[in-house]
């Protein structure tokens, strides 16, 4: 399950503001806002609408493992760039 980090973090590396985002998948911003800043949760669906639009343009989420905790990754394109 992604956290409210990754969220900010995948946005940062694809250069796209909470209001991008809310209006590429159709959740409201001020909802990612809330879930971004630790003052509320997503819904199921609202949380993989959200993951599903990040990793079409490139992210990839990376779970917990040992003493790191999650975070995300750009991924490759087939000519070998972000």
């Amino acid at each position: 399950m992604i956290v409210p980090a990754q969220i900010r973090m995948a946005r940062a590396a694809l250069g796209i503001s909470v209001r991008e985002l809310a209006s590429r998948t159709g959740v409201a911003d001020s909802t990612i806002l809330r879930f971004e800043t630790n003052k509320g949760g997503l819904q199921a669906g609202t949380r993989d609408r959200l993951q599903a639009q990040l990793e079409a343009h490139g992210i990839v989420f990376l779970t917990p493992e040992g003493d790191l905790g999650p975070g995300v990754r750009l991924k490759l394109k087939s000519d070998g760039t972000v």
